[in-house]
């Protein structure tokens, strides 16, 4: 029985050498492995061939030399050396290793990017040096939108897709726009699970315009125009967010277009949300942060409303701009929040909840028109009262009645200075 067992054991073995010998590799093929070994200079990644292949460290590390990558991982890169016994692999070719032409026809045919340096702005374009050899970028396809000035990208060392290799490699045309719209397309697939109507988004402010603010969702755009920015009227984007502002948005659709996926967003709904609405008669302190033509916008806890010019108080014929500054502190309560979950606020009513709130605690506290239910009784109750007197005669130790003063009563029974009816 062992000795049956040894033998599938060998069989197996002999099976799993015979598969791994038997790959053959071909240059510029797409493979995927994973990453047994990290060393100082290489990593190695076992893609199934009887040495493991070696890709350079620089590719997978940061601005810092930090490796981005741990044993265990899965990686898809590109041969470059497709020798069985000592394969090499490349994410970007010309990074620590030349490329000659027959390296950039390689990355052509294959998709495969080339990393190169900016060395100048030249007339259309600019230069590109990958390694040896130099290339042409037109300037329609250095990113992803037209950019007039290049300037600020001499010097940089940016990864390019070939688009054309002649002349055994003294003319290069080269794309990095192709490049950026193919990782554009990647990004959307990796993030169309998470993007879906309803969802909450954190994204930085990339740019602003007159309809709205471009968002960057982390490597996808989404748009969200004026209105939906607060939930007021807003006259300029600019006076809520800036450029580089990190943001919450909600998601309200996507939309495939010819450019690739639209994604339309709400920061005023995901504002809504997180501001619990306020309770009735409840004062808040607010600071003004704007103003239109027919109120100011106040920043309160529960978030930013819209205080119309009746709801202020105001002097005949003031301008209310003038009157409440941005920056004042200024005390509101709600009046409305109907089911677009805009906040419409009063400052003239803060003095009548204010009164009913007193009212209530004085009420409360037995000392007001609480401890009213006894009767009040009769004017001659109250004046015996004051002076001292019962239904009986004057109280112990009262003082007399002033002279001239009856104490039969009041109205036509009392008589002054000796004089009688």
């Amino acid at each position: 029985m062992a000795k049956t067992e040894d033998f599938a054991s060998l069989m197996e073995q002999t099976i799993g050498q015979t598969a791994r010998t038997g790959r053959r590799l071909r240059q510029g093929e797409q493979v995927e492995g994973t990453i047994v070994q990290i060393g100082s200079d290489c990593v190695f990644v076992d893609i199934g061939t009887p040495a493991d292949a070696r890709i350079d460290r620089a590719e997978l590390a940061d601005a810092t030399g930090r490796v981005s990558v741990s044993v265990g991982d899965r990686l898809t890169a590109r041969v470059v050396d497709a020798r069985p016994d000592a394969p090499v692999l490349a994410l970007t070719m010309g990074r620590g290793s030349p490329v000659d032409s027959a390296g950039l026809r390689l990355a052509r045919e294959t998709g495969t990017p080339v990393e190169g340096t900016v060395s100048q702005v030249i007339k259309g374009g600019i230069e590109v040096a990958i390694g040896p050899l130099r290339a042409f970028c037109p300037a329609s396809q250095v990113d992803s939108t037209y950019v007039e000035n290049l300037d600020g990208y001499v010097g940089q060392t940016l990864a390019f897709r070939v688009v054309e290799v002649r002349d055994e490699g003294r003319s290069v045309v080269v794309s990095r726009r192709a490049l950026l719209e193919q990782q554009r397309r990647e990004r959307e697939q990796a993030l169309r699970t998470q993007l879906t109507p309803g969802s909450e988004v954190e994204g930085v402010v990339r740019t602003i315009n007159r309809h709205g603010v471009v968002v960057d969702l982390g490597g996808v755009d989404g748009f969200a125009h004026i209105s939906e920015l607060a939930p007021y009227r807003v006259q300029s984007a600019q006076d809520l967010v800036h450029t580089g502002d990190h943001v919450t948005a909600r998601v309200l659709a996507l939309e495939e277009t010819e450019r690739g996926l639209r994604v339309k967003l709400s920061l005023k709904q995901a504002m809504a949300d997180k501001s619990p609405p306020p309770q009735p008669d409840q004062v808040l302190a607010g600071t003004v942060v704007g103003a239109t033509a027919g109120g100011l916008i106040v920043a309160t806890p529960r978030g930013e409303g819209f205080v119309p010019i009746r709801e202020l108080e105001l002097a005949p014929g003031a301008d209310h701009r003038r009157a409440y500054p941005p920056g004042k502190p200024l005390s509101v309560v709600a009046i409305e929040a109907g089911t677009s979950r805009r906040l419409r606020l009063s400052a003239r009513q803060v003095a009548e909840v204010v009164e009913r709130r007193n009212f209530a605690e004085y009420s409360s506290s037995g000392a007001g028109p609480a401890s009213a239910s006894a009767p009040l009784g009769s004017l001659g109750d109250v004046l015996r009262s004051r002076l001292g007197l019962s239904e009986e005669g004057p109280a112990p130790g009262a003082q007399p009645a002033p002279s001239g003063v009856s104490r039969r009563g009041t109205g036509r029974g009392l008589t002054h200075g000796g004089r009688g009816r």
